[in-house]
């Protein structure tokens, strides 16, 4: 009896499932298994530094190696993946024990000024692999190291964990030129991107820069604890719940169906012949879409739960044998409730008004005159009430900036991440934009490019390659011939690792350029970044959903009543995976009369407090003296010894005739009050 009803239950679900498929057309989106975390596996990362034109270079070395190490024979003694990545770590820390990571900064420094290189490469006609030999074999090296050292083995000796701790501050420290060594790749980058360096492998020299960065700095765990320690230190509650994790928890939603798909669903329609009763059920479905898409247009994404897959798992909640919880819906939404001290003054602001005729500027204690539901609405807003780091770092740079000379100079603790700051702050706009023509340079468009930025430098081979490449599998297994077949074989996943991890992070840095920066929300919206995020939806998989719904969720207010009224599953989809903010307006956009047009003065003030920070805490533009107390006595003033050139008494008079006599003094001046 279990059996059958088990039975009946599992062919029911995957009816629906067919049918759910033929209703969203003949494109099938599947789900991405993706995982965000600082990086990818071992064997992975390994294989992305090389480019599948590298490989016959393999051989090279191996000649290389026979020739200076023939007593020794060992260059092709792994078998497996396994062998491969154990003796690898092996070698580099006994390479690290050796001092040859100084050794290499040393070269990469020569190579890079090595000017012979860059003209001789400007001369030819097309940049190739050839030219950047010594650069690329450097460059690997260094990654090796720093992308092995930084990772924990279980079998690591104990030795190899103080040495890990020691490259950390090595990589940290100015022990390179004065400077940390990712400043050193970032002038590289510069240097590149001006045109310096046309032969630079940039793909090599970004993944060095960003493991080096990932090495000092830490990853995600590192992050979250940092936050834990400096909502203690400075006296906040501590955090309830991690974002990475929260969002690893959420699920991805359908993509919108595109026009092509619509027509083949009605045309699938049409051809039905034999139907029961989850068929009736599934058309009369079809039918309430179809008749909301008529009114909201085709877009968005389905909600969390489709309805036939909720109509399934509930028929299996009552099957024996099967877990209740693993069908269990959620009951509340994944996001904590959080409240702004700000979002707060600016309810009772408007309350005040409303029911007394007036204000208390940010007295958010006194709820005189108010009514009693105002008193359980500020109740209710104080209990999900969230003070960030950001706020309470806000407010301190206020006060320093009030009264710089009785609070003080600051104390900054000279961790990595602040010592990398100051190396670059001089020069960070000029990386910024590096980073960003590299990153146009790679975009896909239909249009020609012109830039001089040449990206596939250590792509392009003197001869096509005969064989595919991913290290260390082309290593120890043999190669077959490079065809269209083998390539499209040779996937064995959906997606890149790595491009989906860049774009889930440019999402969020576009999130963290735009959070509560009104100017910055409507430049959304002035380049039409909504269509845009519509298509990012396309992909299944739920973090790189949730930023994008994100910066929708940001500019939906000003997008016009019809946007919002044709695009009613997307402002489901944020309802469900988006934080709620209580006295959050997001969808309705009241206020849009009342916010300023103006963005170029926000902007402007948010880069005067940038600079004024950079000054204050870096000297950037003025020095201690300027705070020194000034001497203001006529005879300490006169007594001074002035230092003058030699033939100055012989043209003094005529110094004074010029400078002094030639000049009326208007006494009565000095009665005048200061305005």
């Amino acid at each position: 009896m279990e059996a059958a009803s088990g039975s009946s239950a599992s062919r029911a679900r995957e009816l629906s499932r067919n049918q759910r498929r033929d209703s969203e057309g003949s494109l099938d989106f599947p789900n991405l298994e993706f995982e965000y975390g600082d990086s990818d596996s071992i064997v992975a990362e390994l294989s992305e530094l090389y480019s599948y034109t590298e490989e016959p270079e393999f051989a090279a070395n191996r000649d290389c190696f026979e020739e200076d190490f023939a007593i020794h024979g060992v260059f092709d003694d792994c078998y497996t993946e396994t062998e491969v990545v154990h003796w690898a770590r092996y070698n580099v820390f006994l390479l690290y024990e050796m001092g040859t990571f100084g050794a290499l900064v040393e070269l990469l420094n020569m190579e890079i000024d090595n000017s012979q290189a860059c003209s001789s490469s400007l001369r030819k006609p097309a940049i190739s692999l050839a030219d950047s030999t010594e650069l690329r074999v450097l460059l690997n090296i260094m990654y090796l190291m720093v992308e092995i050292i930084r990772r924990e083995g279980e079998d690591d000796k104990p030795e190899w964990s103080s040495a890990r701790d020691g490259f950390r501050t090595e990589l940290s420290s100015l022990v390179y030129n004065g400077e940390p060594f990712a400043v050193l790749l970032f002038s590289f980058v510069n240097k590149y991107c001006n045109g310096h360096t046309p032969h630079c492998p940039i793909k090599k020299v970004l993944l060095l820069l960003w493991k080096t960065i990932l090495f000092c700095f830490g990853g995600f765990e590192t992050v979250q604890e940092l936050k834990m320690e400096k909502r203690a230190k400075l006296g906040l509650p501590p955090l309830l719940e991690n974002s990475i994790q929260v969002t690893r928890t959420l699920r991805a939603t359908s993509p919108p169906a595109s026009a092509m798909d619509i027509l083949e669903q009605q045309q699938k329609r049409g051809r039905r012949g034999r139907r029961d009763s989850l068929d009736i059920y599934c058309e009369r479905d079809e039918a309430r879409e179809e008749e909301d898409e008529a009114d909201d247009g085709d877009s968005g994404i389905e909600g969390e739960v489709d309805p036939l897959e909720r109509e399934a798992l509930i028929q299996d909640l009552h099957s024996p044998g099967l877990a209740p919880e693993r069908w269990l819906f959620p009951r509340c939404l994944p996001w904590a409730t959080k409240v702004r001290e700000k979002d707060i003054e600016e309810f009772l602001e408007v309350s005040r008004c409303k029911f007394i005729g007036f204000t208390l500027g940010n007295d958010t204690e006194t709820l005189v005159g108010l009514p009693r539901p105002i008193h359980n609405s500020v109740k209710t807003l104080k209990q999900h009430k969230y003070v960030s780091i950001a706020e309470v770092q806000a407010k301190m740079e206020e006060e320093l900036q009030k009264s710089p000379v009785s609070l003080g100079a600051e104390e900054v603790e000279q961790t990595s991440v602040e010592i990398l700051y100051q190396a670059m702050l001089y020069n960070l706009p000029q990386y910024m934009i590096a980073l960003l023509k590299i990153q146009l340079a790679a975009a896909p468009t239909s249009k020609a490019k012109t830039d001089s930025i040449n990206i596939l430098a250590d792509l392009l081979p003197e001869e096509m390659p005969i064989f595919v490449l991913d290290y260390p599998h082309c290593v120890i297994h043999e190669l077959p011939e490079l065809t269209t077949e083998v390539l499209e074989a040779g996937d064995h996943t959906q997606f890149c690792w790595r491009n989906l991890f860049s774009c889930i992070n440019l999402l969020r840095i576009l999130n963290k350029l735009t959070k509560w920066k009104h100017s910055r929300i409507m430049m959304l919206v002035v380049f039409k970044s909504a269509p845009i995020l519509k298509r990012v939806l396309r992909a299944k998989q739920a973090m790189l959903q949730l930023y994008a719904l994100k910066l929708l969720k940001f500019q939906t207010k000003y997008l016009g009543r019809q946007w919002r009224k044709s695009n009613m599953k997307i402002m489901s989809a944020i309802y469900h995976k988006v934080r709620h903010r209580l006295n959050d307006d997001w969808a309705y956009g009241n206020d849009i009369d009342a916010r300023p047009w103006d963005f170029q003065a926000e902007e402007c003030s948010l880069r005067v407090n940038i600079e004024m920070f950079n000054s204050r805490r870096y000297g950037l533009h003025h020095t201690d003296l300027e705070f020194a107390p000034v001497d203001n006595c006529l005879q300490s003033v006169l007594g001074h010894q002035v230092s003058l050139p030699e033939d100055f008494r012989y043209s003094y008079e005529l110094w004074l005739e010029r400078e002094v006599f030639a000049h009326p003094i208007h006494w009565e001046d000095l009665l005048q009050p200061l305005t």
